[in-house]
């Protein structure tokens, strides 16, 4: 058996076949166009998040031979992106409102003013924030013609990226939501494990938008489009998904992701831990009725900022350039870049940072931008590490995964400044193979966790050389940056 894993990114979509020992037999992947409206507010083309995904799912099963071996599709996605559409026709509203979307907060604030934090991040395990789904979807609602009234009526369905790729492999006939992105909504008590009657009435969000709340890993419908009827059986949003496929199961054990943004989390077991760290208490994953649960730090802006690079400023032609130019110069110059260019996550949470580059000279080259934008990766996940650490979750060895990972400059100077072991992921996508490996368990390849194929071994070990030293110097400099950053935006009138 074979399965098909769907990996629907920040910026592009992608399609990975696994055989039944999890070993990688095809994959495909494509662009996603990003949509800047204004600024700090991210959109996406929902109809585009669902073409490509389905292009390369079968561009990738023609590379393994076809779809008659095929047995499961498991789902890994963008989180807290937030969609609505129309139940009749499937047709969105609204271009998808992103995760790294600022749009919200005047209503964040608004919120904050009236005392509310302190509730949600009781129910929810999150901090009253834009960066989650909830007030993403008023601000849709407020801004679909007749939306409250149509919503209340039973006509329009909300759900983040997994709900929408469901449902159009469905076609139409599965509304739900994963326990693990359903608890990354704002809207979902991680306690009661249901959505919240109480934040539902703070933001006048109708019940009847909602999808139904499901499993990690359990058949949900049927998707035939690719000949043959296939079980959709496993989902989580992406960083749930690679926390699961580096196995970190046991509490303690933790990843770091590196994609558009980095993402630190951290097991913690059965029952949700409440950092009071700017860390996020999220559910990992719901097996058989059983929860799991983590701690997570985001940072938003990790591999986008070398995008910036290439993208905005034209200084590079490939990602991959930054390492030999990074190698190119003995220092940074004294260069720092703060990428907040849609705010600052965690630990900082400051959704009124902007991007800031500071300690430039006439000698400052392209070279020392490349290393800053590198450098300020590694800064950010000691930002969230030493947030772990004072919520009793010190790290003793970092797994790492995501397409940051292939760039050996980051992740030796990732394990200088941090001053423990990186251990990069045999397979750097094991967002894609957590989904697979969750999908796997659902449609009963495997009966549990513990018969799941080893898939941690292999991959390089990155040992730290920097003296402790000279690491704290430099993240001094860091932090020193970041308070440069900082506040930059004033918060909107009236809230």
């Amino acid at each position: 058996m074979r399965i098909l894993a769907l990996d629907q990114g920040t910026t592009g979509s992608a399609a990975l076949v696994f055989d039944e020992q999890a070993r990688l037999v095809a994959a495909a992947d494509g662009e996603l166009r990003q949509h800047y409206p204004s600024e700090g507010h991210v959109e996406h083309d929902p109809e585009e998040i669902w073409e490509t995904t389905l292009a390369m799912a079968r561009q990738a099963l023609e590379r393994a031979g076809g779809a008659e071996c095929l047995g499961a599709i498991g789902i890994t996605n963008q989180r807290e992106t937030t969609l609505v559409w129309e139940r009749a026709t499937g047709r969105p509203l609204h271009r998808a409102v992103v995760w790294q979307s600022r749009i919200t907060a005047p209503l964040c604030e608004a919120l904050k003013a009236r005392g509310l934090e302190p509730l949600i991040q009781q129910k929810t395990g999150l901090l009253l924030d834009a960066y989650f789904s909830a007030t993403k979807l008023r601000w849709l609602l407020d801004r679909i013609p007749h939306g409250q009234r149509r919503a209340e009526a039973g006509e329009l369905a909300f759900g983040t990226v997994e709900s929408w790729l469901i449902w159009k492999l469905t076609e139409g006939q599965a509304h739900v939501s994963d326990a693990a992105n359903a608890s990354r909504t704002m809207l979902f008590n991680l306690h009661t494990r249901a959505w919240d009657p109480e934040l539902l009435a703070l933001l006048e969000i109708p019940p009847t938008v909602l999808p139904r709340v499901v499993g990690n890993a359990e058949v949900v419908g049927e998707c035939r489009l690719f000949g043959r009827p296939v079980p959709v059986a496993g989902s989580a949003g992406d960083q749930q998904a690679a926390l699961f496929g580096q196995r970190c199961l046991a509490p303690g054990e933790a990843k770091n992701t590196y994609g558009t943004g980095c993402f630190l989390l951290a097991t913690t077991g059965q029952t949700p831990q409440r950092s009071g760290e700017g860390l996020l208490a999220t559910l990992a994953w719901v097996l058989d009725g059983s929860a799991t649960y983590a701690l997570e730090g985001s940072a938003f802006i990790a591999g986008a900022a070398v995008q910036w690079l290439r993208d905005g400023l034209g200084i590079i032609r490939d990602a991959a350039e930054t390492e030999a130019l990074a190698e190119s110069v003995p220092d940074n110059g004294g260069v720092y870049l703060v990428p907040a260019f849609v705010g600052l996550g965690a630990p900082h949470w400051d959704m009124y940072a902007r991007g800031t580059l500071v300690g430039l000279t006439r000698a400052t080259s392209r070279a020392h931008l490349a290393r800053a934008a590198l450098e300020a990766i590694a800064y950010q996940v000691r930002d969230l590490a030493e947030a772990m650490a004072r919520a009793g979750q010190p790290l003793r060895e970092l797994r790492a995964d995501g397409g940051g990972t292939a760039n050996r400059f980051l992740m030796q100077l990732q394990a200088d400044i941090l001053g423990i072991p990186v251990r990069v992921a045999a397979q750097p996508e094991t967002t894609a193979l957590g989904a697979a490996l969750l999908a796997g368990l659902g449609a009963g390849l495997w009966r549990s966790p513990a018969q799941l194929p080893d898939t941690t071994s292999g991959g390089r070990l990155y040992e730290p050389r920097m003296s402790a030293d000279q690491r704290d110097a430099l993240y001094r400099q860091w932090l020193r940056a970041v308070e440069r950053a900082r506040g930059w935006l004033e918060p909107a009138p009236g809230g």
